[in-house]
């Protein structure tokens, strides 16, 4: 088990680096100049030489072997440079918008899990063809539905039609409501075709009609076999799309205005902010690669043969 997890911390690792190293090189690759579109602005007055300098405060005149070794042993030590749009610790700006990111994906996730189970377990118990195919089908419009458009009209049928939800102003709780739901829709598709799946291959196996000769329910076997064997792939999937909320509230954040990841990123590619982008694709990295390797360890622990061949 031991090995198991120096193994799976290594790939971690790996993946993190790899992530870093392609996120520095295509972002060096964009057209433009950064420091010049933000510093060259004759309203500012500054002289070439100060352009200069401020270059050489932001790592820029180093080769690109040098830069990016920098750029690499500050990520290592905690420090990831400074914002070129406003000149603060990029640190301090992500540790200001992570918070509402945070409340956001979490909750999302929770309702997207939710979401997922219901029509997972509705699909897998429904005594109906045409209600199972119903629901069966709802994944699969989930997950075409574009993020900004969901958003758009959750804001016009609960906002501005039925007045159940203010846009502007209003509680914390009543501010998350819309993006939440926003977020989890097309997050619990994945989720949901794969339980729905996992359901049916376990009810093929020869011990359910054998538990149902013995007088369980169709509950109980599902709590007590079904669920429990389904649940394996789902926690993968599960820990696969977590992975992908920092990447969907970019949209979210957008649309309803939140001053989160989302939100940052958004303004950091308008300003070719290159440290705060970098910043942002390392954390969604981190929280992704967490994520799964967290998943990882549990497998081995929920099933006695992934345990034994770890």
């Amino acid at each position: 088990m031991t090995g198991y997890l120096l193994r799976r911390v290594g790939q971690a690792a790996l993946v993190l680096w790899v992530a870093f190293t392609a996120g520095y090189v295509l972002l060096q690759l964009l057209p433009g100049d950064s420091i010049l579109i933000k510093f060259q602005n004759p309203e500012l007055g500054l002289s070439p030489q100060q352009i200069a300098d401020i270059r050489t405060y932001y790592g820029g005149g180093l080769s690109p072997v040098a830069g990016y070794l920098h750029t690499l042993l500050g990520f290592l030590s905690g420090g990831f440079g400074y914002s070129i749009d406003t000149g603060t610790p990029v640190v301090e700006r992500l540790a200001e918008a992570l918070p509402e990111t945070a409340k956001l994906a979490s909750a999302a996730f929770l309702l997207a899990v939710l979401i997922a189970v219901v029509i997972a377990l509705a699909a897998g118990y429904s005594r109906t063809s045409w209600l199972r195919g119903a629901l069966l089908s709802m994944p699969s419009l989930f997950i075409s539905v574009p993020a900004f458009w969901l958003g758009i009209l959750l804001i016009q049928v609960f906002s501005f039609r039925l007045k159940l939800v203010p846009v502007i102003g209003g509680s914390a709780t009543q501010q998350l409501i819309l993006p939440v739901l926003t977020l989890a829709v097309p997050i619990s598709a994945p989720i949901a075709q794969v339980l729905a799946r996992g359901i049916d291959q376990v009810h093929t196996q020869p011990f359910v009609p054998v538990v149902a000769a013995k007088g369980a329910s169709r509950w109980w076997i599902l709590w007590r076999h079904v669920a429990r064997n389904a649940l394996l792939p789902t926690l993968t999937v599960a820990g696969l799309t977590f992975g992908e909320l920092i990447a969907g509230s970019v949209v979210t954040e957008t649309v309803f205005g939140r001053n989160g990841i989302g939100r940052l990123t958004e303004q950091a590619v308008n300003a070719q902010d290159t440290p705060v982008m970098l910043a942002v694709v390392v954390l969604a990295t981190t929280v992704f690669v967490l994520v799964n390797l967290v998943v990882d360890v549990l497998f081995p622990l929920l099933d006695p043969r992934l345990k034994a061949a770890a």
